[in-house]
C-alpha cells in the first residue's frame, strides 16, 4: 500500500488535490473564518460555471483539439439565457440546442477536412462574440427564475458550489471513465487507428465530445447568469484561458484520452480561489493572471519531476 501511495502514478493523480488543498491552506493561514461554510461560499460562488467550462474543454483536449472558442462561447449562450430563454422560454431552448448543434457540426467539420482546431475554434471565437452582440448589445437582460434559484441553492453542512462540483466530476468521471462508450470516446484521442479498424467511427466520436462540449458550455452560460441575474457578451472572456488551465492543473494532456474529469473539477476549484488568495495577500489584480501562470509552471515543473520518476 505503502509502495502505491508513493509511486509516480498516485503522486501524479493526487496533485490536483494537493494543489487545491494547498491554496486552500494558504487562505486558512490570511483569514480562518474565510475557510468556514460562508467563507467558502462567497470565494467560491464562481466555481460551477467555471468547473462547466472545464470540463468543456476536457472534452475537447480528451480528442487531440483545443478550443480556443469556449469563453466566447459561454458568452453567447449566457446573452440568450437572458434574452430568449427569458423571455420565451421555447424560442430560448431552440436556439440554445441550435447552439449545441453548432458545436457537432465544428467537430465534424475539424475531422472532415483534417482542419487544426486551434485556427477553426479562433475563428469561432469570433462567430459567438459577434453573434452574442447581435443578440445583446448591451449588457442586461435578465436570468429565468429556475436558473437563479438553482444557483441560489443552500445546502446543508458543504457550500452548494462545492457539492455541485463534485456531482459534476463524478458523473462525469463515470461517463468517460468507467463506461465501455467512455473507453472508445478517449481511445479516439489516444490512438485513433486502433479505434477506427475496431469499426468505431472517428467522425462520430469527434461529433460527440464537441457535441457534450457545447452542452456543458450551455450549462456553464446559464449558471453565470444564474449568478449575475444579467447577460454580457463579454462575461466570460477569460475562460478560454481559464478552462485550459483547469484541464492542465487536473492532470490532462496535450495526448488525446489523458484527461481526468475529477482533476479538471479541482483545477476548476483552484482557479476559482486563486483570485481570492491574491487578495489576501494584496496582489494588484493586474498581476493576478501573471501569478495563475505561474502556479500552472509549478504543477507542470512537480509533473514533469514525477514522470521522469516513473522513466
Amino acid at each position: 500500500m505503502i509502495a502505491y501511495l508513493t509511486s509516480p502514478k498516485a503522486l501524479r493523480a493526487a496533485l490536483p488535490a494537493v494543489s487545491f488543498g494547498i491554496i486552500l491552506l494558504i487562505i486558512w493561514f490570511y483569514s480562518p473564518f474565510a475557510v468556514s461554510y460562508m467563507g467558502l461560499n462567497l470565494m467560491l460562488q464562481y466555481a460551477v460555471p467555471i468547473t462547466l467550462a472545464t470540463i468543456a474543454q476536457m472534452f475537447i483536449i480528451t480528442v487531440n483539439d483545443l478550443d480556443l472558442s469556449i469563453g466566447s462561447f459561454v458568452g453567447l449562450t449566457a446573452c440568450i439565457g437572458a434574452t430568449l430563454l427569458a423571455d420565451t422560454p421555447i424560442l430560448g431552448i431552440l436556439a440554445l440546442a441550435a447552439c449545441v448543434a453548432a458545436y457537432v457540426a465544428v467537430g465534424a467539420l475539424i475531422h472532415w477536412r483534417n482542419l487544426p482546431s486551434i485556427v477553426v475554434t479562433l475563428g469561432m471565437s469570433f462567430v459567438w462574440l459577434g453573434i452574442a452582440v447581435l443578440v445583446l448589445p448591451t449588457p442586461g437582460g435578465t436570468a429565468p427564475g429556475w436558473v437563479k434559484a438553482i444557483m441560489g441553492l443552500k445546502t446543508p453542512f458543504v457550500p452548494f458550489p462545492i457539492v455541485a462540483a463534485a456531482v459534476i466530476g463524478i458523473v462525469v468521471h463515470f461517463a468517460l471513465m468507467r463506461s465501455s462508450y467512455g473507453v472508445v470516446l478517449r481511445g479516439a484521442g489516444g490512438n485513433p487507428k486502433a479505434i477506427g479498424r475496431a469499426g468505431w467511427s472517428l467522425l462520430k466520436t469527434k461529433m460527440v465530445m464537441f457535441g457534450a462540449a457545447g452542452f456543458f458550455g450551455v450549462l456553464s452560460g446559464l449558471a453565470l447568469i444564474g449568478l449575475t441575474s444579467a447577460g454580457d457578451a463579454h462575461i466570460a472572456d477569460r475562460y478560454t484561458l481559464f478552462t485550459i488551465a483547469g484541464v492542465i492543473l487536473g492532470g490532462g494532456e496535450f495526448v488525446g484520452g489523458r484527461v481526468s474529469p475529477i482533476g479538471a473539477v479541482l483545477g476548476a476549484l483552484t482557479l476559482a480561489l486563486t483570485p481570492q488568495l491574491m487578495g489576501f495577500m494584496k496582489i494588484p489584480t493586474d498581476w493576478q493572471i501573471g501569478a495563475l501562470g505561474g502556479i500552472l509552471i509549478i504543477v507542470l515543473a512537480l509533473r514533469v519531476l514525477i514522470n521522469r520518476r516513473e522513466a
